[in-house]
């Protein structure tokens, strides 16, 4: 209860009041009561009506909403009752209230319950139909409307079963209202009528909605569109099935007109199947007389034109008007025919093979049921046409190449097996040919998948027209050929190869680009290297991947050495996988100096491996082949935890080290969940990100993999540096410099090494500085040997070097001494 002034201020507040709204007697005496209002209320003018009904002396009673001392909404349920002086003046007003916060907060839920129903209901591709007890429509959504074409008012008061379904037996409408009666859930799959005629097939599914006393009030059906679906189960399984068989085809045909038939009667359905001369024959019309079928066997598509253009795009004909079947008049009245609607049925070149009509006894046009109708039928029929040559295609995909149509693995290995037996037999000479197209990978990932289909089409045709007859060519995969020449020594075989790869080198426009194919080709002779297809392509192989490292577009025979080399790359690669998770790298640390005072900038982490039986491995040796074996991003991983491990280490026992650099190949940055790694490594041993710069080289820049750029702005964001490792020997493109987010250039050693004696080395030395300096990037010397270069090099500005002259590479505790030594 309130005692309210006659300007709307507090006089008194009992405990309840109090209580509910959670405030002290003194926090709301004096107070306006419009205080306990939520401000949008609160703030707007008093209501005169409700006061000068007060001061008339009527009571006031309406639900209000108050906010409690605690923020929390609370509905109270007011009467306000004036109370007069003695001379009449309204001397104060006494608000009586309840709370009614539960009551109103269920009536809100209810009312957001039912919003959201209606959305449910109106935003659904389902149509939905309420009745009433009477079987009546009260309801139905918009995807009702969208689907049948009936609005609200057309169909309020009428009954879904008349409506949709006229021709479903009335002993059916019982049973399914008998269900429903009984409270069980009713489930159909029925044949639908729209306003227009348009047909459905629908999966109905109607529940009853009843009341407290358990009688029927209402049915809610819920009405989906599977007219596809339904005609791929009724007709597309029971064909594939025949067809699957290996049915003939006639009785193929003659099954789906059937089943055609059977789901629309009003149609008679045919097939005709055109050869390559254009000559038209029936393989399925059960329902039409065999005189029909046999006149039309007897005419090509363009003289009887029996199903008007068809050849070309559906064509709909007025039998009784179309001159052209004047003279089949007889066969026409027989059957009562109206009308022919044809359609093309075409092969996957969309050439067309055949024809799939339908005759109606009226003269309509098709409407959409029997369009999509056709649709599942022209890929069936088009489906089994095709089964004709399906011998020949089968083995076209097994032993050719779908792309180039060269032979594939399969059939080059059968057919360089036979020559290689042949040329043992006869004691003749022979070579395999390992191509290896150049760069494929790049043409891939800036033109797209299509330029490189086209430019695989290319190279197959230019290296046929580079070989005989009796040689043999196949693509092996991806990007890869062989070409096997019978009777060939190695100069012949140098000779072809050079052929080729002047025949690949001719430049050609590919996605409006030119470019200039090159190949790397290994080759291998007989007896020599080997006496059977398997040895012999491989050791082309290895003879490939020989060129491919001296220089791309290049060939190579095969030499012992390479088998060797080949061995000893699978036994470290073997090592390799064992060595990283035994932890048998180690890390060695190389300080990087302040040229002026000489106190450590930064260290650079440097991976180092000594193999109990192969010893000392080197980085390049190592490294190269985790990048060929798919081991790089275990190895990069391993060393930033293991640097960082160290660095957290150093932090904790003080030992003054600002931060480490680590290297990581370019494919570490393919990976979007890095940042998020080096993150959880960086928290894990308690570093801040800035401690950590990860050290990439320039071939980051042509990196197409479109993950990169992204991973490094993702790290950068996160506060991790980023150092460009030898700059000015590779790319060094500044128009994608600018486009990676660095804080750090390291300048190639040779450049240093050449310092004091060569004008050209300190002048791009000095330019790379001066790049540093406009993009705010730090510039750190590599490979720095003497006392000369520090000088050339402090005297131009640098701030930062490592080398030689300062210190090697050393292992963790070796650098603590070696720190040590500093002070």
């Amino acid at each position: 209860m309130l005692e309210i002034s006659p300007d709307g201020k507090v006089l008194q507040a009992n405990a309840c009041f109090l209580d509910d709204l959670g405030h002290s007697l003194d926090e709301v005496v004096g107070k306006h009561h419009r205080a306990f209002r939520p401000r949008s209320i609160a703030d707007k003018p008093a209501d005169d009506e409700v006061w000068r009904t007060l001061r008339s002396g009527g009571r006031v009673s309406q639900q209000i909403e108050c906010v409690a001392g605690n923020g929390q909404t609370v509905w109270l349920q007011a009467t306000y009752s004036p109370i007069f002086d003695e001379h009449g003046a309204l001397e104060r007003v006494i608000e009586f209230a309840f709370d009614v916060t539960p009551h109103v907060q269920r009536e809100l839920a209810a009312r957001e319950r039912e919003h959201l129903l209606s959305l449910v209901a109106n935003q659904t591709d389902n149509a939905i139909i309420i009745t009433d007890m009477a079987w009546r429509i009260i309801y139905v959504n918009a995807a009702f409307t969208r689907m049948f074409g009936y609005e609200l008012d057309e169909v309020l008061g009428g009954v879904p079963s008349t409506l949709l379904t006229p021709y479903t037996p009335k002993t059916t409408v019982q049973n399914v209202r008998q269900t429903l009666q009984e409270g069980r859930p009713q489930r159909s799959d029925d044949l639908v009528y729209g306003k227009h005629g348009q047909r459905f097939w629908c999966s109905i599914t109607g529940n009853a909605l009843r009341n407290d006393q358990g009688e029927l009030q209402h049915t809610v059906s819920v009405l989906t569109d599977i007219t596809d679906a339904k005609m791929h189960e009724v007709i597309q399984r029971r064909v594939l099935e025949a067809m699957v068989q290996e049915g003939p085809l006639a009785d193929v045909m003659n099954l789906l007109c059937r089943e055609v038939e059977r789901i629309a009667p009003e149609v008679i359905a045919s097939v005709l199947k055109v050869d390559e001369a254009g000559k038209l024959a029936t393989l399925a019309a059960p329902s039409l007389p065999d005189e029909l079928a046999h006149r039309i066997d007897q005419a090509g598509i363009n003289a009887a034109a029996w199903c008007g253009e068809a050849s070309s795009t559906e064509s709909v004909v007025d039998l009784l008007a179309d001159e052209r079947w004047i003279a089949h008049r007889d066969l026409i009245d027989m059957l009562s025919l109206k009308a022919c609607w044809s359609t093309p049925i075409r092969s996957k070149e969309g050439r067309v093979v055949g024809i799939f009509a339908f005759y109606f006894r009226e003269l309509a046009l098709p409407d959409e049921f029997h369009r999509r109708l056709v649709a599942v039928c022209q890929h069936l029929c088009a489906l089994a046409l095709e089964r004709e040559v399906a011998q020949s295609q089968i083995r076209q995909l097994v032993f050719y190449d779908p792309l180039t149509a060269l032979p594939n693995r399969s059939l080059l290995h059968v057919q360089a097996e036979q020559a290689i037996a042949s040329a043992l037999r006869h004691q003749e000479s022979l070579a395999v040919l390992f191509i290896d197209l150049d760069r494929f990978k790049q043409i891939n990932d800036t033109l797209g998948h299509p330029a490189g289909d086209t430019l695989l089409c290319t190279v197959a045709q230019r290296i046929r027209e580079q070989i005989r007859n009796a040689d043999v060519v196949g693509r092996l995969s991806g990007d890869e050929f062989v070409v096997v020449l019978p009777e060939c020594d190695a100069v012949q075989a140098t000779d072809v190869a050079e052929r080729i790869q002047a025949a690949l080198a001719n430049p050609f426009l590919l996605a409006d680009v030119t470019v200039t194919p090159s190949a790397s080709i290994g080759i291998s002779l007989l007896p020599n290297d080997g006496q059977d297809m398997e040895t012999l392509l491989r050791r082309a192989d290895m003879a490939m991947y020989q060129a491919k490292t001296k220089s791309r577009g290049t060939f190579s025979f095969f030499r012992e050495e390479m088998n060797l080399a080949a061995q000893e790359k699978l036994a470290l690669e073997s090592a390799l996988r064992k060595a990283l998770p035994a932890g048998d790298l180690r890390l060695h640390y190389q300080p990087q100096v302040d040229l002026n005072d000489r106190r450590v900038y930064g260290l650079e982490a440097l991976a180092r491996w000594h193999h109990p039986t192969l010893g000392h491995i080197p980085p390049t040796r190592f490294v190269a082949v985790a990048q060929e074996c798919g081991l790089i991003t275990e190895l990069g991983r391993w060393a930033v935890n293991e640097a960082c491990r160290q660095l957290g280490d150093w932090k904790e026992r003080g030992v003054p080290v600002p931060g480490v650099s680590v290297n990581l190949s370019p494919t570490n940055f393919h990976d979007l969940e890095l940042p998020r790694m080096i993150a959880d490594i960086l928290q894990r041993h308690s570093l801040i990100p800035g401690s950590l710069t990860l050290e990439i080289t320039e071939d980051v820049l042509m990196d197409a993999n479109p993950s990169t750029l992204t991973t490094l702005h993702a790290l950068h964001a996160q506060g991790v540096r980023l150092s460009m490792d030898d700059f000015g020997i590779g790319y060094s493109s500044l128009s994608y410099l600018r486009r990676l987010p660095l804080n750090e250039l390291k300048l190639d050693k040779s450049f240093v090494r050449d310092l004091e004696y060569d004008h050209t080395s300190r002048a791009l030395s000095n330019a790379v500085l001066r790049i540093g300096e406009s993009l705010n990037l730090t510039v750190v010397a590599e490979g720095v040997e003497t006392e000369a270069q520090r000088a050339v090099l402090l005297e131009m500005g640098y701030r930062a070097a490592q080398g030689y002259l300062f210190s090697r590479p050393m292992p963790a505790d070796a650098l603590e001494s070696w720190l040590m030594s500093l002070d």
